[in-house]
């Protein structure tokens, strides 16, 4: 019983550091990659769609993007998206396809672009500190219930700190990743 319980929270715990990775992953460090424009909400069919959904989307070269849509019709409200992004970059159309120069970022730019990823790795370091409160209490009801002893809440609650500190280590790690990759010139 504990340990499923343990093993569920690992799962959840694991799942933050892959949400935390994707959303980083849409942080513009200077280099052209896929990942910063596909979660871009278009609005297509009436119906806000992610760019990936509508659009193919590659990587051309180290600071050009190049969008293009399956149905051309949808040409102008992608740019349109692009452009309210936060993304800060403006896209050129040929009627085909769309294109997006990703220029160097500068150093303010940089200072502002770390600071929203410290934002964000500790947004999923609380989250993960509630789920670690959620399993205690869950713990500490079944102590409570007479389902285990004391002995086996006092043990698996070291191993919820111990498993809680990996996954903190884990989101501070993949943050200082991002922070280097920004910083390099």
């Amino acid at each position: 019983m504990i340990d499923k319980l343990l093993q569920n929270t690992e799962g959840k715990m694991r799942t933050c550091i892959g949400v935390l990775q994707s959303e980083l992953d849409t942080i513009r460090t200077g280099h052209a990659t896929p990942a910063l424009v596909e979660h871009i909400k278009v609005e297509y069919a009436g119906v806000p769609t992610p760019l990936n959904q509508i659009a193919g989307i590659s990587a051309s070269g180290a600071r050009l993007l190049v969008i293009q849509p399956w149905d051309k019709g949808g040409l102008h409200n992608i740019e349109k998206a692009i452009l309210m992004s936060d993304l800060r970059v403006t896209p050129t159309s040929d009627g085909n396809v769309i294109r997006i120069n990703i220029p160097p970022l500068s150093e303010e730019r940089r200072q502002e672009l770390v600071k929203a990823v410290h934002g964000r790795v500790e947004k999923e370091r609380v989250v993960i500190r509630n789920l670690r409160r959620e399993t205690m209490d869950e713990l500490r009801r079944l102590e409570k219930s007479k389902d285990i002893s004391q002995d086996e809440l006092k043990h698996a609650l070291g191993q919820l700190q111990k498993l809680t500190d990996k996954f903190i280590v884990n989101a501070d790690q993949v943050g200082q990743d991002k922070e280097t990759e920004l910083r390099k010139v």
